[in-house]
């Protein structure tokens, strides 16, 4: 009976975790064809090279512990490389074809991180950090005083379409090249969540965790940050010869600390602890720089708020909330907690809308604008109208009390919940025994 069993466990597991690649294959492919327009594409293709990139820094982050402010140096000196190359390649001074060039990138980011990485690795928490930062504002530095490599203030221009065409393929078209992306999405993903199963993968996990009992089990914990940052880099410049390929134009602001802290904040808020919590990051990195930037000139200030609330009430980030609520699913008490759940979100809906409203009219009056006009979702604001300042207020407190009156109401239930599922699990664990 108990063989039976355990024989049974793996093929459910494999049948489960082929589901779930097969899906994500099934998403990657079917997504072109859904989504026709150029923008959709374009975004999609967006968010294909920021999976890449944002997966990358949680090697570091998620799983290594390590708080980089640099992750776009191997990033972005990979677009560099990249986009050198694809002008070499147009010159016919090398032959390489276009679809391999994203490993040149990925060779470029592998190499500056053995180069950079050394030091960088040598500390960890916040001097890590620091170090990191400093590299990160000495590679920009640089990128305005070396204008040969990196085309200074204009950046450096590059055409995909070279060579001759392979099965009428010649990445001209949008949707050519995103295939190529998706591709390289796919692998890149997957070799990542690979690498989080072997024995180097646990090993980073244990130094992020307790790296003095790393050192007294014999293993260094310097060197797994190093290897680490090794392959974080790699990956890095894959995503860097990839946005080289789809923008064809690299600039200093590449390897800014502005792209660092966006990898930073979108995947701390997609779920640093959880493996596909980046891959939420990365598509909402990509929507709030394409749409969300063309909806408001306030869009920053959005993603600040959002960030400090996420870090209030939601640390483990939007996937770890997912994980929480299928765990309880899984047990059958996910009605218990789910009403709580629905008020919080409508009540959170609420107070965005009233804050949204507010800033929105904020805005309008700072920027001195000839109409007192404000168009927010469909609806039409005057911002000289004290009637809807009232309004928009009185939204926001009333969402605010709401949301906070039912996340402790949500906080109980789940309390409770998790004392009944802590409570079965012992039951169970005494049977067994």
């Amino acid at each position: 009976m108990n063989t039976t069993t355990l024989s049974a466990a793996p093929a459910r597991f494999n049948a489960t975790r082929l589901l779930i690649w097969g899906g994500f294959a099934l998403v990657l492919i079917v997504a072109p064809l859904l989504f026709t327009s150029n923008l959709s594409i374009t975004m999609l293709a967006q968010m294909g090279i920021a999976i890449i990139a944002c997966l990358s820094y949680n090697i570091l982050l998620g799983q290594g512990g390590m708080l980089s402010f640099g992750h776009a140096v191997y990033t972005g000196l990979g677009s560099f490389v990249v986009i050198h190359v694809l002008n070499a390649v147009a010159a016919g001074r090398w032959h390489i074809p276009v679809s391999l060039l994203p490993l040149v990138g990925g060779l470029a980011g592998l190499f500056f991180a053995i180069l950079l990485g050394y030091v960088t690795t040598k500390k960890s928490g916040t001097t890590f950090a620091m170090i990191t930062l400093g590299i990160g504002e000495l590679v920009f530095a640089m990128s305005l005083m070396i204008p040969e490599f990196f085309g200074g203030e204009a950046g450096v221009s590059g055409d995909r379409v070279v060579g001759e065409p392979v099965m009428g393929i010649t990445y001209g078209p949008a949707r050519q090249l995103y295939y190529l992306i998706a591709i390289y999405t796919f692998v890149c993903v997957l070799l990542m969540y690979a690498f989080t199963q072997t024995p180097l993968g646990r090993m980073l996990n244990a130094v992020r965790d307790n790296p003095e009992r790393v050192e007294f089990i014999g293993y260094s914990s310097q060197n797994v940050r190093y290897l680490a940052f090794i392959i974080a880099g790699f990956f890095a410049g894959i995503s860097g010869g990839l946005a080289a390929l789809h923008f064809e134009l690299v600039t200093a602001e590449v390897v800014g600390a502005n792209r660092s802290g966006a990898y930073l904040l979108f995947t701390f808020l997609g779920g640093a602890t959880v493996f596909f919590g980046p891959i939420i990051g990365a598509v909402l990195m990509v929507i709030a720089f394409v749409l969300l930037s063309e909806l408001t000139k306030a869009w920053l200030l959005y993603l600040g708020l959002i960030f400090v609330f996420m870090v209030m009430y939601a640390p483990g980030g939007i996937a770890s909330l997912i994980m929480m609520n299928v765990q309880v699913a899984a047990r059958g008490k996910f009605g218990r907690i789910a009403p709580s759940l629905a008020l919080m979100l409508f009540a959170g809906v609420v107070t965005l809308a009233g804050a949204g409203a507010l800033i929105e009219m904020i805005y309008n009056l700072q920027l001195g604008s000839m109409s007192d006009e404000v168009h927010f979702f469909g609806m039409t604001l005057h911002a000289k109208d004290m009637a809807h300042w009232l309004i928009s207020g009185i939204l926001f407190v009333a969402g605010a009390l709401a949301l906070e009156w039912a996340r402790r109401r949500y906080a109980r239930e789940w309390s409770v919940v998790q004392t009944e599922i802590e409570e079965e699990n012992k039951r169970a664990q005494e049977a067994a025994a």
